[in-house]
């Protein structure tokens, strides 16, 4: 079966898309947005939403969508960059976009149960909202991050590692953040949080890499 060449275009839809959702979470709610902006820098934003945080929130579900679509551009453009081809499957896309937005939200589900389950509830909910609110973030960063890679620098895998890296201190400073503001909670239920970091944190990203790495 024939492959069809992803052009840019596809690329200038999704990141209008992007936009047209992150414009929309800001007009449902400004100071929300404006304090979401400043998250890396100040705690205020972790401090006040942290304690009206529902199930489903959609300021935090429309940054999610943003976070998928932006999060599978630049996986395109560095499986494109580390093997050198332009070509691949739109249905490749489509799956690579669903399923990045699938794994999260499992993830998510079984931290919530696995909190249920060890009794744990209220430390792994409030942790939960910082990490999502942090990857939200990076989903943010990842826009014009994309757009620049797409239409201005010609990526190389140099830059490609440099943004990579960049991306995971910011992840690994909203961690840090999170477990310094609950560690008294933390030492409390020290086993059950390690099981957690090793069963949800840290074996599901070996996994996808050694997947990525065989493929």
């Amino acid at each position: 079966m024939l492959r069809h060449i992803i052009s840019n275009e596809i690329f200038t839809i999704l990141l209008v898309i992007s936009l047209v959702i992150v414009a929309i979470a800001k007009l449902t709610a400004p100071k929300r947005f404006d304090d979401f902006i400043l998250v890396l820098g100040n705690d205020k934003y972790l401090k006040i939403y942290s304690r009206d945080q529902k199930f489903f929130d959609k300021f935090d579900a429309l940054l999610f969508v943003n976070l998928v679509i932006s999060v599978s551009v630049f996986c395109f453009i560095t499986y494109k960059q580390i093997n050198e081809t332009n070509i691949i499957s739109s249905n490749t896309m489509f799956k690579l976009t669903f399923s990045i937005g699938i794994f999260i939200l499992i993830k998510v589900l079984i931290e919530r149960l696995i909190g249920s389950l060890f009794e744990i509830d209220k430390l792994i909910d409030q942790y939960i909202f910082k990490k999502i609110s942090f990857k939200n973030y990076l989903g943010i960063l990842l826009l014009p991050v994309n757009a620049l890679l797409l239409y201005s620098f010609k990526p190389t895998l140099l830059l490609i590692y440099g943004i990579i890296s960049l991306l995971l201190i910011i992840n690994i400073i909203g961690l840090i953040s999170s477990f310094k503001t609950h560690q008294s909670l933390i030492k409390h239920n020290l086993f059950y949080f390690i099981l957690y970091l090793c069963a949800l944190e840290i074996a599901p990203y070996i996994i996808l890499y050694k997947v990525f790495i065989s493929n």
